[in-house]
């Protein structure tokens, strides 16, 4: 994770994922108060949150995501997601390659 910083247009947050082998990039909306339980990905990714906020569960560690805030998880990597009164809304590249 990365502290808050400025938020690029969606455009360049795709350009420098794909640029970084990442083969898919998205743009997610949770809704207010959406809790996600233990779970894993069959890809590694990378967020930017650009809206709202998020907590992510992780290794143990209880992490904050706000705008401009990103994560990093390797493919498998368990974690659990909530989202805050507002919702989030996010841009996640994934490479689902080996």
């Amino acid at each position: 994770m990365t502290g808050s910083a400025a938020v690029p247009d969606f455009a360049a947050f795709e350009a420098e994922m794909r640029g970084r082998g990442f083969d898919t990039v998205i743009e997610r909306r949770m809704e207010p108060g959406t809790v996600l339980d233990d779970h894993e990905h069959c890809f590694a990714l990378e967020l930017l949150v650009v809206e709202g906020e998020m907590t992510v569960q992780h290794h143990g560690i209880t992490r904050r995501l706000l705008p401009g805030d990103r994560l990093v998880l390797p493919r498998g990597e368990p974690h659990a997601e909530t989202y805050g009164a507002q919702g989030a809304v996010f841009w996640v590249a994934r490479r689902h390659a080996a």
